[in-house]
């Protein structure tokens, strides 16, 4: 080979070395720091360029994930995932070296600490992701310098304090999920920048003030989620505009009442809910011809008037929540259509005859025993009781019960105090009661599991031994509900009674990983007095997979106890799976302490009725009508001794 020709093949070698692409490096030595601080190195072992074509961990699906951009010679890191591999520590300086990243999601880890002020040098930032974490302190100012941000999440962290005016700054975003976060205070007014958004969850946060009436303007909103909040009503007539909605849950409300005119041109909805919102007036006819409308839950307001006659002609409708309101009435003739799963209008004032095609659905699916408008639909063995809980007056003590014990959830156990724990292993539907077959007591479910409708089946179980008591057995189980989940004592003798209630965190866990981040809120009320609030089973019991023992004393004066758990939109959502929430129980005893009787001339303070029916089977539609007529005469202010001894220390009386 000549001379000129080696020169020609080195100077062709060089160009071809100079023309391949290479990742900048210190994006290279910031990613090996990175993979180091954080145990990946077993997942990612950089041993060539992180940018090299086709690597394994650029592909869509791979996690952890790295992929690059290299619009010229030189290659940046563009995408990193690590995502539910329970990374923890805090954020490095390194990451804040990646100033190309356009999509970096760190969700579901066990990363702590603040977040630093130089994310905000992450300019190129299009989609940023930091839920269920445990991050804590301010949510950051400077996330206000990623205006090309078109999703943020910080989700199910253990921020404080309000969220960062600067916010406002971000005009792209088109998703915002800030649900279960820790944040406080009033939503600025900043915010109203965000014309862009379609989806806004921002449930289980201690926000104050009024339902801002800017996101009325947010007319591309599709999702709306603030439910568990402290802010005030009522909802204001702006949100009428938001034409777009498909997914709108407020709940949770206190200050003034609503009215639902604002929904008669939101016909897009799939999924409404208003529980505990101060609604008052009528339900608008239009909503019941919503074509895309499944679960409607308007359940724990004022509304008044009747169920309107076009819910009857709705072929979209799932799940119809109308329960503790003041509506009056007949139930529509049609209403119970082949696809309506659950139909509650309990607590009301419902009247007139059963649908026409109730006794075709009854005779194909089997009724599972309860009452609508006098109609027996018990079997024999609870006929007895039925007669005197659809009275309007007082039950009298035919039925001389002192005491009773469930096994919520599981077949019956005797405890090792020989307290024999009734069965309630019995499938429950969306809308459902159960009596027990000793006419001694009665159960009742009411909500889906909107996002997950098909997954829980309202009874939970495990596996794992149970510490902290040596009834292991009874904890093993437990009923769930999305929304409310009640027990009732019939029959009993009218006197004083101890309240146990045992519970097990059996769902969620405390280990040390993004599955042990979950947090479950629920309110007890005993005779309609609320006992807890915001009750946290882990929290109390130090731990999941523990036994909790919470004993109460109240009066019964008509023959009947009301154990009532209520969720209240607080805790997370979906840790470790989704639809983990709302109230759990594993057992229930209830025994007297006092046979003094009250008598008939006692003040009345409170007097609630409740009716219903039950539909189980194969489809599993289930209509509570209002589970029961209950008629109880309570005293003037029963004072409710809560007591977290053990049970065999005894109770004293207020």
């Amino acid at each position: 080979m000549g001379i000129l020709s080696f020169c020609f093949l080195l100077l062709s070698i060089y160009k071809l070395v100079a023309a391949q692409t290479t990742t900048e490096p210190s994006e290279v030595a910031a990613i090996n720091k990175l993979i180091d601080y954080w145990g990946l190195r077993s997942k990612v072992n950089l041993t060539t360029d992180p940018c090299t074509p086709g690597a394994a961990w650029a592909a869509d699906n791979a996690n952890p994930r790295i992929a690059c951009d290299c619009p010229a010679n030189i290659c940046h890191i563009t995408h990193l995932k690590i995502y539910a591999l329970d990374i923890s520590g805090e954020l490095p300086q390194e990451l804040f070296q990646l100033t190309e990243l356009m999509d970096l999601n760190l969700g579901q880890n066990i990363l702590s600490g603040s977040i630093p002020p130089e994310i905000g040098n992450l300019f190129k930032m299009q989609y940023l992701s930091l839920g269920i974490n445990n991050f804590s302190g301010l949510v950051p100012m400077n996330l206000g310098n990623l205006t090309k941000l078109k999703s943020l999440s910080f989700s199910s962290n253990m921020f404080n304090g309000p969220l960062p005016l600067d916010l406002g700054k971000l005009t792209s975003l088109e998703q915002l999920y800030i649900d279960s976060s820790g944040v406080s205070g009033l939503l600025p007014q900043e915010l109203s920048n965000l014309k862009s958004l379609h989806t806004l969850w921002a449930s289980d946060n201690a926000f104050t003030g009024k339902l801002p009436e800017f996101l009325g303007t947010f007319t591309n909103l599709t999702t709306l989620r603030l439910e568990g909040t402290a802010l005030e009503g009522p909802i204001p007539g702006s949100y009428a505009a938001l034409t777009k909605l498909e997914d709108l849950r407020i709940g949770d409300l206190s200050g003034g009442d609503s009215t639902l005119d604002f929904l008669v041109n939101l016909s897009s909805l799939s999924i409404l809910s208003l529980r505990s919102s101060l609604v008052t007036g009528k339900i608008p006819p239009q909503i019941g011809n919503f074509a895309n409308l499944q679960t409607l839950d308007l359940s724990f307001n004022k509304l008044t008037g009747g169920i309107p006659e076009s819910f009857q002609y709705s072929q979209s409708l799932h799940f119809l929540y109308l329960g503790s309101n003041s509506l009056n009435g007949e139930i529509p003739s049609n209403i119970i259509t082949p696809q309506l799963r659950a139909l509650d209008v309990s607590f009301n004032s419902i009247t007139g005859n059963l649908p026409v095609n109730f006794a075709k659905i009854r005779r194909s699916l089997n009724v599972v025993g309860t009452l609508v408008n006098g109609d027996d639909l018990l079997d024999s063995k609870a006929s007895e009781i039925s007669s005197c809980l659809i009275r309007n007056s007082k039950c009298t003590e035919k039925f001389p019960f002192n005491s009773f014990a469930v096994k919520c959830g599981g077949s019956n156990k005797v405890s090792t105090y020989g307290v024999k724990f009734d069965d309630d292993s019995e499938t429950l539907g969306a809308s459902s009661v159960y009596t027990s077959s000793n006419n001694n007591w009665a159960v009742s479910n009411i909500g889906s599991f909107i996002s997950n409708p098909n997954g829980p089946q309202y009874i939970t179980q495990t596996a794992s031994q149970i510490t902290n008591t040596l009834d292991s057995e009874l904890y093993k189980t437990a009923r769930i509900s999305p929304n409310s989940l009640r027990y009732y004592g019939l029959g009993l003798r009218n006197g004083r009674y101890n309240v146990e209630l045992h519970f097990s965190e059996i769902q969620m866990d405390d280990s040390e990983s993004w599955k042990g981040l979950g947090k479950r809120l629920f309110d007890i009320y005993i005779q309609g007095e609320r006992v807890a609030e915001d009750f946290n089973i882990m929290n109390e019991a130090r731990g999941s997979n523990k036994a909790l023992v919470k004993l109460f004393e109240a009066n019964v004066t008509n023959t009947i106890m009301d154990i009532h758990m209520r969720w209240a939109g607080k805790g997370t959502c979906c840790i470790p799976f989704q639809s983990t929430f709302g109230p759990l129980v594993s057992a229930i005893h209830v025994s007297e302490v006092s046979t003094r009787s009250s008598s008939s001339n006692d003040n009345t303070k409170r007097v609630g009725r409740l009716v219903g029916i039950t539909l189980g089977g194969v489809a599993v539609i289930t209509i509570t009508a209002s589970v029961f007529y209950l008629w109880w005469v309570r005293k003037t202010p029963d004072h409710v001794r809560i007591n977290t001894d053990s049970p065999k220390k005894g109770l004293t009386p207020v």
